[in-house]
């Protein structure tokens, strides 16, 4: 299948004029709107020469949805697309030429100036924001997909993987697209689109661009996968106003994390912390870097047996590169986009298929099974909870009709355990609270987000209310039941208050981190 050619033009009007990158999927080109008299960039969306029928039409529709997606989209945090040129044997995409830099290349020479990051962070959060109002997960937020204008703005692009409201399935087996060490857990147990899994990327790539490192990278894809589902995030350490920021973002229940709008009103006071104390400021050198972070040693606590078994669960999934190109392709200038980079730095390798982790009943997002406990082989569908909810199960529990625990009262602490997003329906839901109540929390009860302003919407919260002093206090009565990760309980503030989200505490092996008393 031969590819575009300098000189050739497409559609009588976009006349081809310089490589700026290739990849597996194509090329991007830049180009000259012959009938408007302005560059553009073009993607060739060109599959492999070997390529099955069923790539090539997955390739396609991939092409068509990312056109579709960036034309719901208007916003100047979002690359714009101007044209698609559906011809045969494969389309092209004719988009915003930016002449300015990715975000990869930006991290390459090692951790960036606090206000640097913040900048980048609040716009590429302003581009989640409009697409996720317009019911556009984007589903693949990392440095590569990020472009930097000549002004220094930064620019969402790449939404060839997004999920759109109206849209079907893109992938062929069920599995889930994305690059590995940017993908939310949840995302890789299966569970429905929010808004909550792009913003984890978006953590993932601010941490990556102030510390200098990609925190849950390892040195091959199933490793990868597996330190995303149960390897904690390393304490932040060179991010200063950041650090809390971090924080919040990176905890593995994706309803414990902040919303949309409390993350910018928290990077706003960062970026106010940050110009306060400029002395504090990371020299952007490569000598500042950080060495990467190792996998935790044999015999580390969640490294054992289930550690094993998760990883020959993912070594036995599907593991396909589904391509696309990277963000990079857009740029004026750009290099080839099959040039091995730097992997301690940068989002590469790309878009990966694999099949969802099922989780087992009762564990929350990302939690490191108990001793004696094994973490579920992955099958072609998502395992389904089996067991069902206890007959003596206490009478304030769950029902079809009230989402149970509605009648609680907003202002106290709680140790919260597990989240279930709403989508997964009232028997999971019920499920869930009976796995829980079963291993050794009876008091468990089930809220729903939605009923309080100090929680994310759209999940069902399943906690021990207690009665706690504080959040330390919540902590120590998940301890004393064998909970001692941030993935297994957390101590939430719970109030009709949006501003008491920040009231998170998180255990950890130096005590208890995060906001855990009321100011």
């Amino acid at each position: 299948m031969p590819g575009g050619e300098p000189g050739q033009v497409i559609d009588a009007r976009f006349e081809l004029r310089e490589r700026l990158g290739r990849g597996g999927m194509g090329t991007v080109w830049r180009a000259m709107d012959l009938a408007l008299h302005r560059e553009v960039a073009i993607k060739e969306v060109r599959p492999p020469e070997d390529a099955a029928p069923a790539t090539e039409a997955m390739l396609r529709e991939r092409a068509l949805r990312e056109a579709r997606a960036l034309a719901r989209l208007n916003h100047p945090n979002v690359v714009r697309i101007y044209h698609i040129v559906d011809l045969q044997p494969h389309p092209w995409l004719v988009m915003e030429l930016l002449p300015g830099d990715t975000l990869a290349s930006r991290a390459a020479g090692g951790p960036l100036p606090w206000g640097e990051v913040i900048r980048y962070g609040r716009d590429v959060l302003a581009a989640l924001r409009a697409a996720h109002e317009a019911g556009i997960h984007h589903r693949d937020v990392k440095p590569a997909n990020v472009l930097l204008r000549q002004d220094g703005s930064a620019v969402l692009t790449d939404f060839g993987i997004a999920a759109v409201a109206d849209g079907g399935s893109l992938t062929m087996t069920g599995g889930i697209v994305g690059s590995p060490e940017f993908i939310a857990p949840e995302r890789l147990r299966g569970a429905p689109d929010h808004p909550a899994a792009d913003l984890w990327s978006l953590g993932i790539t601010l941490y990556l661009l102030a510390e200098g490192v990609s925190p849950l990278r390892r040195a091959s894809t199933v490793n990868t996968l597996a330190a995303v589902l149960e390897d904690p995030v390393p304490p932040p350490v060179r991010s200063g106003p950041l650090g809390d920021v971090l924080s919040a973002l990176l905890v593995r229940d994706p309803a414990a994390r902040p919303t949309a709008a409390h993350l910018d009103a928290m990077l706003a006071m960062a970026a106010q912390q940050a110009a306060a104390a400029p002395a504090w400021q990371p020299a952007a050198t490569p000598e500042t870097r950080p060495t990467r972070v190792s996998p935790p040693p044999p015999g580390t606590p969640g490294t054992g047996r289930s550690r094993t078994a998760l990883v020959a669960g993912l070594t036995a999934g599907t593991v396909l590169l589904a391509g696309g190109l990277a963000a990079a392709l857009l740029l004026g200038g750009g290099s080839d986009a099959t040039a091995d980079p730097d992997p301690t730095v940068t989002g590469e390798p790309t878009d990966r298929e694999v099949d969802p982790v099922p989780p087992s009943p009762g564990t929350p997002e990302g939690a490191t099974p108990s001793p004696g406990q094994t973490t579920a082989e992955p099958t072609e569908e998502p395992v389904e909870p089996t067991e069902e909810p206890t007959t003596d199960a206490p009478e304030d529990g769950p029902d079809d009709d009230d989402g149970g625990g509605a009648g609680a009262d907003a202002g106290f602490w709680m140790a919260q355990l597990f989240s279930e997003p709403v989508e997964s329906g009232p028997d999971v839901r019920d499920q869930r609270l009976a796995a829980v109540r079963a291993e050794g929390m009876p008091e468990a009860e089930v809220v729903l987000s939605d009923d309080f302003a100090s929680l994310n919407p759209g999940y069902w919260v399943i906690y021990a209310p207690g009665p706690f002093a504080d959040g330390r206090d919540a902590l120590a009565f998940c301890a004393d039941r064998g909970r001692t990760t941030s993935n297994q309980c957390m101590g939430r503030y719970l109030s009709d208050d949006p501003a008491d989200g920040v009231y998170i505490c998180q255990p950890g092996d130096d005590g208890p981190s995060g906001r855990c008393e009321r100011e």
